[in-house]
């Protein structure tokens, strides 16, 4: 993850007073053919926010260790957190993840991290979420944590993937975006399409932000998430329509996770 040297150091000196714990693999729901929605189940776990994180320790039978920081993909819910992890085909961590790790195997997490990521249930502003591939992960915690809470919220989800068959909670969002009016959500696929679909590949751009976008007089909270020159174009698009920089949150990763 990309983020300015000294907030870099404020999260750190942060994660660093947060203990380990020893949580237990209780679900697995397969997203795509390279992704994996895990249900853990932490002992004494505190609690978080939409948007948050936490970070996943693996230690080799030699003693070797590594460590991986991965959104939370659900709203806090007792002892119970909720990853989708994506695979790197050379990757340390996501590998074991989404193909050896069983339900019942331990693993060591410490969490929650971030504050500033967040959306928080008692917020009535308009929202406006832009998600780029595995980007969407922390933003589908904020669009469940709004059901959770029944809040009123206006949300707007733009979802930028690849092909169909890259996207995640497919299902969930096509039921949300249907049954609930405060919610709405537009798909943009960069390579391929489903049949039928009204329009060709093509990125999301100037055009189609203008148009999915609160208007930037309603002064709405824009969430962008996803690899780091989706989320620099985004927004600097968005600044570009008049958005104010302040009201802008960003997350990005690159190829080790987040």
């Amino acid at each position: 993850m990309t983020v300015p040297p000294r907030e870099s150091a404020a999260r750190s000196t942060a994660a660093g007073r947060i203990p380990w714990r020893v949580a237990r693999l209780a679900e697995i729901r397969d997203e795509t053919p390279s992704a994996r929605t895990l249900v853990l189940e932490v002992p004494q776990w505190p609690g978080h926010l939409a948007g948050q994180r936490v970070d996943l320790r693996l230690t080799a039978e030699d003693g070797y260790t590594a460590r991986r920081s991965y959104s939370l993909a659900a709203p806090t819910d007792g002892s119970r957190v909720v990853l989708t992890v994506q695979r790197v085909a050379d990757g340390e961590v996501s590998p074991y993840l989404t193909q050896v790790f069983a339900v019942g195997d331990p693993v060591e997490i410490r969490g929650p991290v971030g504050g500033w990521f967040v959306w928080r249930p008692q917020d009535r502003d308009p929202v406006l979420l832009v998600a780029g591939g595995s980007g969407i992960v922390p933003l589908m915690a904020m669009v469940r944590a709004r059901a959770v809470a029944a809040s009123r919220a206006p949300f707007r989800l733009a979802y930028s993937v690849r092909t169909p068959g890259d996207a995640y909670y497919t299902e969930e969002l096509r039921h949300r975006a249907r049954a609930d009016p405060g919610f709405d959500l537009t798909r943009v696929y960069t390579r391929a399409t489903p049949p039928g679909w009204p329009s060709p590949p093509h990125r999301l751009g100037l055009a189609e932000l203008s148009a999915v976008a609160w208007p930037a007089a309603f002064a709405p909270t824009c969430y962008v998430c996803g690899p780091n020159g989706f989320v620099e174009s985004v927004a600097d698009t968005l600044v570009a329509l008049g958005h104010d920089p302040g009201r802008l949150r960003t997350e990005r990763f690159g190829p080790s996770g987040r």
